[in-house]
């Protein structure tokens, strides 16, 4: 188990469209266990794995306790709309209201290499709905307005203003 590192807004591989993963093998379990690991460090709710910097079809959520592992994850039924507010690992202290469907069936890959189908709704299905978007290279930012994007990125430019790099160590809770 290891906590990486996140990439941030300005990172080039948050923009990449991950690879599909060819096998789960036991660099892919390695690779889930790192995520949940570094999203639980970072407190949050789901991770992708390009905001570690390996841009391959993996990502991670966990709501309510409830783990969900995603490898190569397609959705495959949305319904109804839900405007909720969304931050991300990778854009810290940044938040906007993105509409998305409020539920929704995604197929993935388990860690035994078997295909299933995962019904989800609210956080859950918005959760992963933001993991996906990061595989295929789009950020929250991008389902916002051209005025609320600039606003943010506006704010983004200014909390990062004298800190060099797009890599950073997970923001972890003081206990």
């Amino acid at each position: 188990m290891t906590i990486r590192a996140l990439h941030l807004l300005g990172s080039p591989v948050l923009r990449e469209e991950s690879k599909r993963v060819d096998e789960v093998n036991d660099d892919v379990r390695t690779l889930v266990t790192d995520l949940f690991e570094t999203m639980r460090a970072a407190d949050g709710v789901g991770l992708a794995s390009n905001q570690i910097g390996i841009a391959t079809r993996v990502a991670v959520v966990e709501v309510d306790g409830n783990q969900i592992v995603l490898i190569n994850p397609e959705i495959t039924a949305r319904d109804g709309d839900a405007r909720g507010e969304e931050g991300c690992l990778s854009i810290p202290d940044i938040f906007g209201d993105v509409d998305r469907p409020d539920s929704i069936t995604v197929e993935t890959t388990t860690l035994e290499g078997e295909r299933i189908s995962i019904d989800a709704t609210e956080l859950t299905a918005r959760a992963i709905q933001h993991e996906i978007d990061h595989l295929d290279g789009i950020l929250f930012l991008d389902h916002l307005s051209p005025l609320k994007r600039r606003m943010l990125l506006t704010k983004w430019k200014k909390l990062r203003k004298g800190k060099p790099g797009f890599i950073e160590e997970p923001k972890q809770e003081q206990a």
